[in-house]
């Protein structure tokens, strides 16, 4: 059979890993695919510029747009990221009748509903492994691998830079600021680290796993997001004292009145294998109703790691070019009419258990105010760790651990504390999550 030509828009990290190893790789992936998988262009802002990779042979181009109009290529590689220009990009390549392979998880995220209805009316693919974590082929587990199962609910470290400065917050007992920018300097972290730190690229990744888990539109709007710029090395040291690590967790449960789609900080207990997930390391934990936890653990980032799920992903599209289109396997896991819009609960209505840290004047009678209120609200206390107030200081921390509550009483709860005379401003909540 004919060799099948692609296109690679952007040469980059990540594209010059992809041309390193569909090159290096060349006689396994035939073997694979069935078919030669052949590199005809790529397109770079700046050709000038020193790559990674050997270029010889590939037409390059500044103009992508004259990649996804070429008739003699069969499919496209989308790897400059964000939002504009990839989205008319993808759209454009769909229309001329060109299979997609991407690694952009903002514009799965935020415009995949769109782009898979085009590719649908072409019938064509799209296929996104390298956009959520990297090289662990977890979109393809959920979808195939676990498809006998109700997927229960997922939790992953899928933010590399946040794993990162928690690990070493950990570790060394530094500041969130101090490893921030150390996480710079070794480029895990962008100069602008917001989509990092706050969480938002963490969002971008739930989006898409809780969609394929669960048979439910993309809807990046609703997903809940905290990030850990508001994590202290003291709320870390009291994790630990309590048996506990905190970790940036994208979880997506089914609950009985809708999903949970939400990304903050939480307390895992430190027996747990995720939790002892460090560095820039990536793992997520999937629970199905008949094979029960599962985890995926591997690099979430990086050249080749992520360009090994890029040309699984051109290997998938290769062997199915010559099926019919009804019978591949669907973008999101469910055949398209059998989407489900489940309600997404708002975060004041998911239950969970919460780390407190508050601050209460060193007098008798505070804890038992503080505790009567919790009571009055119904939620119970687990454990309480109360310090010594540091010298000179009349307040002392009071840090406590309760059971799951709904996260609305627990905000009344905290608005009448936090009204107390004897409590020095807001109360430090973390959410706490067992993964058992």
């Amino acid at each position: 059979m004919k060799p099948v030509t692609i296109g690679i828009l952007g040469l980059g990290t990540v594209g010059g890993g992809t041309v390193s190893v569909l090159r290096r790789n060349a006689t396994e992936i035939t073997r694979r695919a069935g078919r030669e998988i052949q590199i005809r262009a790529a397109s770079a802002r700046d050709l000038g510029r020193a790559r990674i990779c050997d270029t010889a042979g590939i037409q390059l181009t500044t103009d992508a747009f004259a990649i996804v109009n070429d008739p003699a290529i069969d499919i496209v590689v989308e790897l400059i990221g964000g939002i504009s220009p990839a989205r008319e990009l993808v759209l454009a390549a769909l229309e001329n009748g060109k299979h997609v392979v991407t690694a952009n998880k903002a514009l799965i995220a935020l415009h995949g509903n769109e782009i898979f209805a085009k590719a649908r009316e072409k019938g064509l693919m799209v296929a996104f492994e390298a956009a959520v974590a990297g090289g662990i082929p977890i979109i393809k587990a959920i979808r195939e691998g676990l498809a006998g199962n109700t997927v229960e609910w997922l939790a992953g470290i899928i933010n590399g830079t946040c794993n990162f400065i928690l690990t070493e917050m950990r570790d060394k007992g530094r500041d969130f600021a101090d490893v921030l920018a150390e996480a710079q300097a070794l480029g895990y972290a962008e100069a602008d680290p917001t989509f990092d730190v706050e969480g938002i690229d963490a969002a971008h990744k739930l989006t898409i796993l809780a969609s394929i888990a669960f048979g439910i539109p993309l809807q990046f709007d609703k997903v809940h997001v905290e990030g850990i710029s508001g994590i202290t090395a003291l709320d870390v040291a009291y994790a630990e004292a309590l048996g506990y690590r905190i970790k940036l967790l994208g979880i997506a449960r089914r609950a009985p009145a809708g999903i949970e789609l939400r990304v903050h900080p939480t307390l895992i207990p430190e027996r747990r294998l995720i939790a002892n997930v460090n560095g820039v390391m990536n793992a997520v934990l999937v629970k199905g109703d008949a094979v029960g936890p599962t985890l995926y653990y591997g690099a979430g980032a990086g050249a080749e790691p992520t360009a090994s799920s890029v040309v699984a992903d051109l290997v998938d599209v290769v062997r199915t070019l010559t099926a019919d289109p009804h019978n591949r396997v669907p973008h999101l896991a469910f055949q398209p009419g059998a989407i489900a819009d489940l309600p997404i609960l708002a975060i004041g209505e998911v239950e969970t258990a919460y780390y407190l840290r508050l601050s209460a004047s060193d007098q008798p009678g505070v804890l038992a105010d503080v505790t009567r209120i919790l009571a009055n609200h119904g939620i119970s206390i687990e454990a309480i760790l109360q310090k010594e107030p540091p010298e000179g200081e009349s307040q002392l921390p009071v840090i406590m651990l309760t059971h799951r509550v709904r996260e609305r009483k627990l905000n009344d709860a905290l608005a009448q504390i936090e009204a107390l005379p004897t409590i020095g401003g807001p109360v430090k909540r973390i959410r706490v999550e067992t993964l058992g």
